[in-house]
């Protein structure tokens, strides 16, 4: 019989970025650790968090998280910090500086797609690397998704009737 503690888990998600697919076309993801403090990981478990309008800064060698509000947590009085501060990610060395060689060329962003908490608990951030969408490509997205949606419902009929 296995032991309670062995079987894995799902990553319990906290939010998504769905803006991040519209406006950009992400070409890889990377999954990257965040400093946080108690108070934030206890608001983060109450899924207190948004990140619309988020990007990641690297600076120094050190990537940050800039534009994430994560709400202050209920019960957390004086060791609540700023909802809106800037919060490093826990990388490799030399996967941000494959970032930053990547980031240098001309249309290319670092955009936070999900967060969420992986099987140990600890708060994960997924990071893709995006080239923007320009108008007529999210037009065209948009017809795609559309008629998928209508080849989908035609089929469902068809199995119906």
């Amino acid at each position: 019989m296995p032991q309670p503690n062995s079987a894995k888990r799902e990553p319990k998600s906290i939010a998504r970025n769905r803006k991040a697919y519209h406006d950009y076309f992400i070409d890889e993801t990377i999954e990257a650790g965040i400093e946080l403090t108690g108070t934030e990981v206890c608001s983060l478990r109450e899924n207190n968090c948004q990140l619309t309008d988020c990007y990641v800064l690297i600076r120094k060698g050190e990537a940050w998280l800039h534009g994430v509000h994560i709400a202050p947590y209920s019960h957390g009085n004086i060791f609540n910090v700023n909802p809106d501060r800037p919060r490093r990610l826990l990388m490799h060395k030399r996967e941000i500086q494959k970032l930053f060689a990547k980031v240098r060329e001309r249309g290319v962003a670092l955009i936070p797609v999900a967060m969420y908490f992986d099987a140990n608990n600890r708060v994960k951030v997924e990071v893709g690397v995006g080239r923007g969408k320009k108008l007529y490509d999210k037009r065209a997205s948009m017809a795609e998704r559309d008629s998928k949606r209508a080849v989908e419902r035609a089929l469902k009929e068809r199995n119906r009737g």
